[in-house]
């Protein structure tokens, strides 16, 4: 039987997670999401270090997504739009859509790819400031992010908190914190103060799928 050709992509670099669940976020260890109303609603930044989707480099790239799910991510029916630079070329573009969209295998976006619907893309400046889970993601004119240690109750003093997940199919190490956030685009609209927030580093590619087929 024929297999048909896939682009072969990679890409690796930091990840930026901002949600409206409880800190460590339910659906990375239940499925569920632990927000007050059950949603998920997300700004999710990446700062893409190294990366290519066939001959298309990828490299240095920031672009981010806003993301609205009703429900659990994995019952689907979610809205998603994305942002990248004003910089970022056509053939980039197009590379990021089909990856981001599942279109072309490879975790974890063969499987986040199908749950949402991309209702939009914008272009504006994006700027990561601070380190660590003190972090500023920043999308000119659409969405902030701020980043925070967890605080001692009892002392006030800075309380760090790391989550291993051995088998995460997005990361497997995140530094966890408080996050407050807010962004717009469309009927789009999110606004969230001290909820999870969680930092950490990606490697992603659908080269063994590609191999395989």
């Amino acid at each position: 039987m024929a297999s048909t050709e896939r682009t072969t992509w990679h890409l690796s670099g930091t990840g930026y997670e901002f949600c409206n669940c409880d800190f460590g976020c339910g659906c990375n260890f239940g499925g569920f999401p632990n927000s007050k109303d059950g949603s998920c609603r997300a700004l999710v930044g990446m700062h893409i270090k190294d990366g290519a989707c066939g001959d298309v480099d990828l490299a240095g790239l920031k672009c981010a997504a806003i993301v609205v799910w009703p429900k659990a991510i994995h019952e689907g029916n979610g809205k998603c739009v994305f942002v990248v630079e004003p910089t970022t070329s056509d053939k980039q573009v197009g590379a990021l859509s089909q990856i981001l969209t599942g279109q072309l295998g490879g975790m974890p976006w063969e499987i986040l790819g199908t749950t949402f619907e991309v209702a939009g893309l914008e272009k504006a400046k994006i700027t990561i400031e601070g380190e660590g889970v003190k972090s500023v993601f920043r999308v000119e004119g659409i969405a902030e992010a701020r980043g925070d240690a967890f605080k001692n109750p009892v002392t006030g003093d800075e309380h760090h908190a790391n989550v291993e997940l051995p088998d995460g199919f997005i990361w497997t190490r995140g530094q966890c914190g408080t996050g407050t956030f807010t962004a717009k685009s469309g009927k789009l609209d999110l606004a969230f103060a001290k909820t999870n927030w969680i930092l950490y580093d990606f490697d992603w590619t659908n080269a063994a799928a590609t191999a395989a087929a």
